[in-house]
């Protein structure tokens, strides 16, 4: 279906938003088409490191990136991505804690960010095994930035008097905030096969917006060619049970 609707886009494609994409193929398929692509959202996916530093250069109109809970692609990915999309102010990097628990350090994706992204407005990190100091960097080095999530970056410190003096117009979220893991116990995930499932509803719940006015979605879809501009793809499975509870729309 993907292959089918981003072939029909002739390239006019500006927003794509595919959860769980299974290989490379699919991701270099989408950057061959990405002359247009401002929004690109592929959470849950499965690019790997070589395959988006080999292509990143295709991507070089997106601003708005989201690579949320893609575990197989780290610190070289990113730092290929901050060298091509040099319009880039938006990055989703979101991690499930379960995927990050066993890590050490991930300074390294954060250097490559501070290194390489200085338009950044915003930068979402959750659940990142990240330094005070790689924080610090990335503050200093991305002087537009309005908003951080830090959310369960617990070796994060950051000083409240230290932030407001130098970041007046930074909003930080995190690191200690009461949220679904912590509500929930996020430790027990065995009703869960796999765990990139159990956070299906994270990245959906603040697209729910989008639900408001179906028939306006479908008009702005299309340019006046009738070329497609504008991709969403939603699919979930084994948790029709709960569905109802997060305000998830029905899945096909």
């Amino acid at each position: 279906m993907v292959e089918m609707l981003i072939t029909r886009s002739s390239g006019s494609l500006r927003k794509l938003c595919v959860s769980g994409l299974h290989n490379d193929m699919m991701f270099s398929l989408i950057a061959e088409n990405a002359g247009s692509l401002q929004t690109l959202r592929l959470p849950r996916s499965e690019m790997s490191d070589s395959i988006v530093a080999q292509i990143a250069g295709r991507l070089s109109a997106v601003t708005f990136l989201d690579l949320s809970y893609c575990s197989k692609i780290g610190a070289p990915a990113l730092e290929a991505i901050g060298k091509h999309c040099k319009l880039l102010v938006v990055l989703c990097r979101n991690m499930h804690p379960l995927d990050t628990a066993d890590k050490l350090s991930q300074d390294d994706e954060a250097n490559a960010i501070a290194s390489t992204m200085p338009k950044l407005k915003r930068l979402e990190m959750a659940y990142h095994v990240i330094s005070t100091e790689i924080v610090l960097k990335i503050l200093s080095s991305c002087a537009l930035l309005e908003f951080l999530d830090l959310r369960g970056c617990w070796d994060v410190k950051l000083d409240d008097k230290f932030m407001k003096g130098n970041f007046p117009n930074l909003k930080v979220l995190g690191p200690f905030v009461m949220d679904y893991y912590e509500i929930n116990d996020w430790d027990d995930c065995s009703d869960y096969s796999d765990g990139s499932e159990y956070l299906a509803w994270e990245f959906l719940a603040g697209e729910m917006g989008d639900y408001d006015d179906d028939d306006e979605i479908y008009e702005g879809m299309w340019d006046d060619e009738g070329r497609l501009e504008e991709l969403e793809l939603r699919f979930y499975d084994g948790i029709e049970e709960d569905a109802g509870i997060y305000g998830w729309p029905p899945s096909p």
